[in-house]
């Protein structure tokens, strides 16, 4: 019988169970047992939705405080000196939730370590601190009580971990680069391997009869150092006792397919829905007394599998492999909401072609009816709606515009160069009249209860149109007063009228469906709802240009337009596959850029088109990028084109590695880019320094991801750090994100410092 089996599950329950669980104990409102409490249950409810599926085991180890990367670090012990963690002691939770946001209920707060994304989602994990000599121990006990705990609740246990190489790689420190090729991190494999090791052994105590160690690295470009390593790694792990199902994602194996064969591992995982090609290379290497698992259903995006499709594309390993052939989701099914049955406000014919989590477990039941035989009355029912749905689905009138077809054929004659940059910036500043150091923010305010209750009353129908923006603008014009107040250069609105920076623009935009409960977690307990691209994008009537002008009335000063850019808006959907991803990014390109000359006519000086997912975006194997980076530049420069050279363009990214795209950053053309430095401390600029990148740049000074208060100093010593890097004229003064999730008092505190800090400069300068 075919065995199915399942990566990992969302950790933050279907009704963000867990995000509510942490942040009342964060805020003092809950103690500690209630929050581990929440975790127990979520951990039950999951176990046994997965066993009721019919999987093999249930995955042990996914569930995350606040990220699975940061709970593998502190069960190694890799605390670093700042939070104060005695070497003989183990890593208490509040010591987690420090390294993690900065602050927990006990313990001194403390700069949180840096965040990124992991691989080509947009999920962030903590970046593991890596240091010469770092010693590892056994530090937290989560791991195995939660064994114990599934063991107990009648469930076959399969622990989920790191694997050593990939928490390597995913490690950074002053001595050593994140990601890229630095074999001196690997020194560190000798003292790491044993707690593997020992990891292993005590898993074998508890009767542990498979281990999962995720290598997502290995869809990578490997220097050979690393694949070098991996024979050696594995050698000695496989020896432990639990079988080890090495498991690959993200992407094909590629160049690493001849090391990873070599290795003593017991089952091997690959990801067949990005890397269909891949099956046969990696079939023809299988040991005959090794398992081989296909991720054959989507764990990144939500649309129903063709079942027949992919029965056609396994069969080859069907008739090869029989019972050593396991089904299970491409990754790890945290990137997917949980349940689908909850969305009973969408119409029928979109929900028929959808399957969030607990659906793709179904499907996998499905899967292995049809390979195995045996169906029941349910069963062929099932499988009859999953061809019927696949079909109607591609035939659809409502996925296909022939005026946006129309429209993007005739956009590769729209001219996308603007004036150069340095005539640019004169016209700007004659316009703009900015002193040194501007200080400006990234674009949101703190969304208060108060707000998110006007926005869900209004959506009901409790309140009326009129009453709702007037009370929006009354919240503007209150943002607007505060910042002149506390006088920043370059203003903002607030956006207190948009729920999420990509839901609020789908929402007015062609194409675009939404959800209830399709959320997904971000970081720690921040989780977004990704709006369903489900067919050709268009905009039929402004979408900011009425909440933008009322701002820039109240004022004087410059007051930011705000847009989210087509990348992004691309990269945090879960986007329709029927068609090139580049293809509906130029089609949203086209839908903002007439958003941005609507603005520019109602004068509107500075426009902000967000694009914090455009390194996230870069395809994981070297040899792919140009290709994305061409479309993703052309689709900026299509929403950017026709603006005049007095009207100046930001944008803004997160977390990121640039040095590998600053050509393609700088190719972009912004008048000025705000990116995330503070965690950092302005590290991320080396890429700007060394390119001697031509435009103006923001490098955020305030964590908004951390709820501590960065002092006035602080901030200036962050800048001075700039300035060695940057030349100062060209420098901005702000936060690292926007303010959305944070509190009103910290951020009064915070820019007020920010302010005072580039007043500081100023005056210095």
């Amino acid at each position: 019988m075919t065995v199915i089996h399942n990566l990992g599950f969302p950790r933050i329950g279907a009704a963000r169970e867990l995000k509510r669980a942490q942040e009342a104990y964060w805020a003092g409102k809950a103690d500690q047992a209630s929050l581990l409490e929440t975790g127990r249950e979520l951990r039950s409810r999951h176990w046994d939705a997965q066993a009721k599926a019919g999987l093999q085991w249930v995955p042990v180890g996914d569930f995350a405080w606040y990220d699975h990367i940061l709970e593998w670090t502190t069960l190694l012990g890799a605390v670093p000196a700042r939070f104060g963690q005695d070497d003989a002691a183990p890593v208490e939770l509040d010591t987690l939730f420090r390294m993690g946001r900065g602050r927990a209920p006990s313990g001194t707060p403390a700069a949180a370590c840096e965040m990124t994304k992991w691989f080509d989602t947009n999920y962030h994990y903590i970046v593991p601190e890596l240091h010469p000599g770092q010693t590892y121990r056994i530090a937290r006990e989560a791991l195995f009580e939660q064994v114990a705990e599934a063991q107990k609740l009648g469930y076959r246990a399969r622990p989920v971990i790191p694997g050593p190489l990939t928490w390597l790689w995913l490690g950074k420190g002053d001595a050593f680069a994140q990601g890229a090729a630095d074999a001196a991190k690997l020194d560190l494999l000798s003292a790491l391997l044993p707690v593997y090791e020992q990891v292993l052994q005590r898993l074998a105590a508890q009767g542990v009869e498979w281990v999962q160690i995720d290598e997502p690295i290995l869809v990578l470009d490997l220097p050979a150092a690393w694949q070098k390593a991996l024979g050696e790694v594995y050698a000695r792990l496989s020896q432990q006792g639990p079988k080890v199902l090495l498991a690959t994602y993200f992407g094909g194996l590629g160049a690493n397919l001849d090391a990873v064969r070599a290795l003593p591992v017991q089952g091997l995982h690959v990801d067949l829905v990005r890397a269909p090609g891949q099956l046969d290379v990696v079939l023809a290497g299988v040991r005959d007394d090794q398992v081989l698992s296909l991720g054959v259903i989507d764990g990144r995006n939500v649309w129903r599998a063709d079942l027949d499709k992919v029965q056609a594309l396994i069969k080859p390993a069907v008739e090869r492999l029989g019972a050593r052939l396991w089904l299970a989701p491409s990754c790890s099914l945290l990137h997917t909401p949980i349940d689908l049955d909850l969305e009973t406000g969408l119409d029928a014919e979109l929900r028929s072609w959808l399957a969030f989590s607990l659906q793709k477990l179904d499907e996998l039941h499905l899967l292995q009816v049809l390979l195995d035989g045996g169906a029941s009355e349910q069963d062929k029912q099932a499988i009859a709606a999953a061809r019927k749905a696949v079909q109607d689905r591609a035939r659809s009138s409502r996925i296909h515009r022939q005026d946006v077809a129309k429209r993007l054929t005739e956009s590769a004659a729209i001219a996308r160069q603007r004036t150069p940059f340095a005539q640019r910036i004169q016209a700007q500043q004659k316009r703009l009249g900015l002193p040194r150091f501007p200080t400006t923010t990234i674009g949101s305010f703190p969304q208060t209860s108060d707000i998110r209750t006007l926005r869900r009353d209004w959506r009901s129908g409790a309140l009326s149109d009129a009453a709702y923006e007037k009370a929006i603008r009354a919240e503007i014009e209150r943002v607007i007063r505060f910042q002149e107040e506390i006088g920043l250069d370059v203003l903002v609105h607030g956006e207190p009228e948009r729920n999420d920076m990509v839901e609020y623009f789908g929402e007015l935009l062609v194409g675009f469906a939404f959800t209830a409960y399709g959320w997904v977690q971000s970081y720690g307990s921040r989780c977004v709802k990704p709006p369903l691209i489900y067919g050709d994008v268009a905009r039929l009537a402004p979408m900011t240009v009425a909440w933008s002008s009322y701002a820039q009335s109240l004022t004087d000063k410059p007051v930011k337009g705000m847009l989210t850019g087509p990348v992004t808006i691309l990269q945090w959907s879960f986007v329709r596959d029927d068609q090139p991803r580049e293809q509906t990014c130029r089609q949203i390109a086209l839908a903002l850029r007439d958003e941005v000359q609507d603005l520019e006519k109602a004068g509107i000086t500075v426009i902000q088109i967000d694009e914090p997912a455009f390194r996230e975006g870069l395809p994981l194997r070297r040899g792919d990028w140009a290709a994305y980076l061409a479309w993703a530049v052309d689709s900026f420069h299509l929403t950017t084109s026709g603006v005049r050279d007095d009207t100046q363009i930001h944008t803004h990214m997160c977390y990121s590695e640039f040095n590998d795209i600053i050509q393609a950053i700088a190719a972009m053309d912004a008048d000025v880019i705000t990116i995330e430095t503070s965690r950092s401390n302005m590290e991320l600029l080396g890429a700007f320094e060394d390119f001697s990148y031509p435009n103006d740049i923001g490098p955020g000074v305030y964590d908004i991801h951390s709820p501590n208060v960065p002092k006035e100093e602080w901030m200036v010593n962050l800048i001075h750090k700039a300035a060695q890097r940057l030349p100062a004229e060209r420098l901005w003064v702000n936060p690292d994100c926007g303010l959305k999730t944070r509190a009103w008092p910290e951020t009064r505190a915070a820019l007020e410092s920010m302010v005072q800090a580039a007043k500081a400069l100023r005056k210095a300068a």
